[in-house]
């Protein structure tokens, strides 16, 4: 595909990213993926990348290798209240100028230059719709520049769901494209001594795990349920421990329920764990838990199935993409504090119906068949090929 049309000219597309470099979020980590499928499906092509957030130096320290003619421009060091439109000014000016092929959106909010763009001089753009961004839009340039996107690429069917139904969008206009993970880094391992020393555990003890940033604005991560079936849990299972990591501005008030409930002695809050650790706590519990009711898709759902664990997960959002519907792990009403503590003992005492769950490295093989950068990429190879073809033609 691609080898049609560099023999008449290169192919240009123009990448807009609010940040890969200075802050990991869900968003952050999908645009990274998705910038390198896209250097090593086109790996001759010139890909200007506009990064809003991330600053020079951000760019500079990353130790990145880039595969392609990969061009940065970068917004971070301009001040908050006019980077927004600086960046839409030079979006404008330099695609003017410069006529990329494509031009694609990783958050949504992007798509109102990118309309603009395609509006001036016809070209082309797409855009990616993660979670709560894509939801209750009511902005009218916003809904009219996704009406007019070639392409909408949606992580999960609930987010796909939700965009056909509240913008009356024809299903034909978005396609599915998953998230994917860093599978060399998840992999299944004993309990790290570290920290079974640090948090005072003995190797046999049942560890549930959340991790989810604790914010007020996002208490659909359920972690208040999961502490609501706590007490039963502890009723069968009284060893039984509770990790949440994360940070963030929901702290204060989860501790005091906490103590509310008398859970203190259960639950630890680990605050920030860096990424690189991040694998270690993984390892370290026996059930990932986080029934959500309005994610997007949830990577950390991946990461906690490369590890091999038994997952959990809300019945009700794009967590049913993540864990296939139940074949990769159990599915519960994210409302319902009783099913998850039966579900949650089922699995701790292996009787869980589902045995997929209890076999580390069928689970990994499982989950990186699915959702693996190789299956990531081969999927965006597929929707960009039509694009790619008739600009060739």
């Amino acid at each position: 595909m691609f080898k049609n049309f560099s023999q008449s000219k290169r192919l240009k597309i123009h990448l807009l990213i609010p940040n890969i470099f200075g802050f990991k979020g869900g968003v952050q980590v999908y645009s990274a993926f998705f910038l390198e499928a896209l250097q090593e499906i086109y790996p001759f092509a010139t890909i200007d990348v506009f990064l809003l957030h991330d600053t020079s130096q951000d760019i500079a320290s990353s130790q990145v290798s880039f595969l392609t003619d990969t061009r940065f421009h970068s917004f971070g060091k301009f001040k908050l209240s006019f980077r927004s439109w600086i960046y839409a000014f030079y979006l404008i000016a330099y695609g003017l100028f410069h006529r990329p092929d494509l031009i694609i959106s990783t958050h949504l909010n992007f798509s109102v230059v990118a309309h603009r763009l395609n509006q001036i001089a016809g070209i082309p753009f797409w855009t990616i719709a993660h979670g709560v961004e894509a939801w209750d839009i009511t902005r009218p340039d916003l809904k009219n520049a996704l009406s007019k996107a070639q392409k909408i690429l949606a992580v999960s069917h609930y987010t796909c769901d939700r965009l056909i139904k509240e913008q009356e969008l024809k299903s034909g206009k978005i396609s599915l494209l998953h998230n994917t993970f860093q599978s060399k880094r998840f992999q299944p391992s004993p309990k790290p001594d570290q920290l079974l020393k640090k948090h005072s555990l003995h190797i046999r003890q049942p560890i549930l795990l959340t991790v989810c940033r604790l914010c007020a604005s996002e208490s659909y991560k359920s972690y208040d349920v999961v502490l609501g079936a706590l007490p039963t849990i502890l009723k069968t299972i009284p060893e039984a421990k509770y990790f949440i990591v994360g940070k963030g501005d929901d702290k204060s008030r989860l501790e005091k329920k906490i103590i509310e409930m008398d859970l203190q002695e259960h639950v630890i809050l680990t605050g920030f764990v860096p990424d690189q650790d991040l694998c270690d706590y993984y390892n370290l519990c026996d059930v990932f838990v986080m029934p959500s009711k309005l994610e997007g898709f949830g990577i950390v759902y991946l990461e906690a199935l490369a590890c091999g664990k038994p997952v959990i997960g809300g019945n009700q959002d794009g967590a049913v993409d993540a864990l296939s519907k139940g074949e990769l792990g159990a599915l519960v009403d994210p409302d319902d504090a009783e099913e998850i503590a039966e579900t949650v003992i089922q699995i701790l005492n292996r009787t869980y119906p589902n045995y997929l769950m209890f076999q580390p490295n069928k689970l990994r093989s499982s989950v990186i068949e699915r959702f693996g950068f190789t299956s990531f990429k081969r999927t965006l190879r597929n929707y960009l090929q039509t694009e790619i073809s008739t600009l060739s033609s």
